[in-house]
């Protein structure tokens, strides 16, 4: 008899185990709402074999903006501050810059003169301080950086400003059978020595705005060399093309914080079969940044009305999230 009750209390405990109610869940950081509702609904139907919703895994491909998506992104996007070390330590070898912009406003700490020249001015500085060295030389420049530069408002680490919900939403994903891509502005060399660490994302599956390579021979071993010349600026119309130029699928679940997103939330949402868009929507002052339409950086207007109009998920970030960067 006795046996038998510890098989009985062995059989209880184990089902009690395997319900959901008692399952971890894999979205603490996500409050029961709308948006964290139409995710599992989402992702739920897209596994479930033989349900209308199913997606084949090889199919379940799922791309991420970074800057304002996956980490924060104010005052300037992380990369700029990444550039601005740069400059400083280039600046003895180019004298001219200091009477040339957006360098001279960059050295100054002067971000926002230095962001109206836009983003064709921004990527001219990218390619004159990132060329002239190896892919080697350049994924350690970034590392070294990532490893101790600090964020100018909050002191943190720039790895500790990744937003927590995020980084559950794309292991759920994963633990469900998708892949998941970075599908970012930013520069492709820039994020993919860290992303693996941080967000579980390989670098093979990191896309982003890239300079030209050459292959050369330097000191009788092959090099990749940076040139100073842009290859792609993935952003806005951009995201689709390398979506198709790296992944060769179309996403059928995409996530972005801002209007240079819209074009990658709508090659997602033109695709044939069920498919999921989601906006990260700034709004909580008090814990990140609050901003949208009018914000310089990673301005939210189209793309907002966009969302209203099609049904797409907009995460508010002040109500639906528990908390926003990982626990220290």
């Amino acid at each position: 008899m006795k046996r038998l009750f510890l098989q009985l209390a062995c059989v209880l405990m184990l089902s009690m185990l395997l319900s959901p109610a008692w399952a971890v869940d894999p979205l603490p950081s996500w409050k029961d709402g709308p948006s964290r509702r139409a995710i599992v609904t989402f992702v739920e139907a897209s596994t479930q074999a033989g349900a209308p919703g199913f997606i084949p895994v090889e199919d379940r491909i799922a791309t991420f903006d970074n800057d304002g998506t996956l980490w924060s992104e104010q005052p300037v996007y992380f990369q700029v501050f990444f550039v601005i070390d740069r400059v400083k330590a280039l600046a003895p070898e180019h004298p001219e810059w200091k009477d040339t912009e957006p360098y001279r406003s960059l050295m100054a700490d002067d971000l926002f003169t230095a962001m109206a020249s836009g983003e064709d001015g921004l990527m001219e500085v990218l390619a004159a301080t990132h060329a002239g060295m190896s892919v080697e030389e350049f994924s350690t420049q970034v590392r070294e950086w990532i490893a101790s530069a600090r964020h100018p408002s909050t002191n943190l680490p720039y790895t500790a400003m990744i937003y927590q919900p995020m980084r559950e939403l794309l292991d759920y994903l994963r633990a469900n059978g998708y892949k998941t891509y970075i599908v970012s502005g930013g520069g492709q060399a820039f994020m993919r020595p860290w992303t693996e660490e941080v967000y579980g994302i390989p670098p093979e599956q990191v896309i982003g705005s890239y300079s030209e390579l050459e292959y050369t021979v330097r000191q009788g071993k092959p090099v990749l060399m940076k040139l100073p010349k842009v290859g792609l600026v993935d952003d806005n119309v951009g995201k689709p093309v390398g979506i198709q130029r790296f992944i060769g699928r179309r996403p059928v679940f995409a996530f972005g914080n801002s209007d240079g997103d819209l074009q990658m939330l709508q090659w997602t949402m033109a695709g044939k079969g069920p498919h999921f868009a989601g906006i990260v929507h700034h709004t909580d002052s008090e814990r990140e940044w609050a901003y949208d339409r009018t914000s310089k950086i990673g301005k939210l207007d189209k793309a907002l009305d966009v969302a209203a109009e099609n049904g797409w998920t907009v995460v508010d970030m002040a109500k639906e999230w528990s908390q926003v960067h990982p626990e220290p």
